[in-house]
């Protein structure tokens, strides 16, 4: 892909692959810039910044004390980060590593209880009571949410999707967790009112195969394994190295 020349500041080429570079800078804000107008205004900004570049070069800004020591500082700062990444990157984990890990630490992957609920959310105890009774006599409960709850899931008639326990607010949580499939709570108060909740489905807790959750084994192996090399290294460079603590 051609790489097209936008413009040329004292010499020096602006290219397409400068402005996407400060796009990628830009995050979330880069949206605001994938206009042409957008793109002129970035490329306005490089060439500001190539300016004062120039000028700075002919002033000799980096020959000036302050420039030199913010310079050192810097440099000192990305090295002992490139250090740090190159030594990590050193670390690597074998299939055979990460499985031992998983068969060591197979509590760590158990995945949770989890409850698939609908509800309908109304202001009033006597008000959901009746919702109920209407339930109990023939009406549909997605019906029912569709008809009278007055939370955004209504939509969906009620339904809440998956989570696992500690999602809903404390009341909530509490009661659909105590439910089985197929139950409907009585009235349940909370902050927001009175909820009618229906469980849909339940899954209880079970341990995870190797299989399921390898990645995930995976980068915990690799991250403790690197703590573990990251202290030894420690150790090695402070019998190789003159380290002084002052009190």
């Amino acid at each position: 892909m051609e790489n097209k020349v936008l413009a040329i500041v004292d010499g020096r080429e602006i290219k397409e692959s400068d402005i996407y570079s400060l796009m990628q800078n830009l995050g979330q804000q880069a949206a605001h810039f994938r206009s042409p107008q957008g793109q002129k205004q970035l490329l306005n900004e490089i060439i500001a910044q190539e300016l004062l570049y120039s000028e700075a070069l002919e002033k000799e800004f980096d020959k000036e004390e302050n420039f030199v020591t913010v310079l050192e500082q810097m440099k000192k700062s990305l090295l002992m980060q490139y250090a740090a990444n190159k030594f990590m990157s050193s670390v690597s984990v074998s299939d055979e590593e990460v499985q031992k890990y998983f068969e060591e630490n197979k509590a760590m992957f158990i995945q949770p209880k989890t409850v698939a609920a609908s509800h309908i959310l109304v202001d009033s105890e006597e008000e959901a009571l009746n919702i109920l009774d209407e339930i109990e006599h023939g009406l549909d409960f997605s019906d029912a949410a569709r008809k009278y709850s007055r939370c955004p899931s209504k939509d969906s008639g009620g339904v809440l999707g998956e989570f696992s326990q500690g999602k809903m607010v404390p009341e909530f949580d509490q009661a659909v967790f105590s439910m089985e499939a197929g139950e409907i709570s009585k009235p349940v108060q909370t902050q927001f009112g009175y909820h009618i909740i229906k469980v849909d489905k339940v899954n209880e807790e079970k341990e995870s195969s190797f299989e399921e959750v390898k990645d995930e084994a995976k980068n915990q192996c690799l991250f403790y394994k690197q703590q573990k090399a990251y202290i030894e290294k420690q150790e090695e460079l402070m019998k190789k190295y003159s380290v002084t603590i002052v009190e």
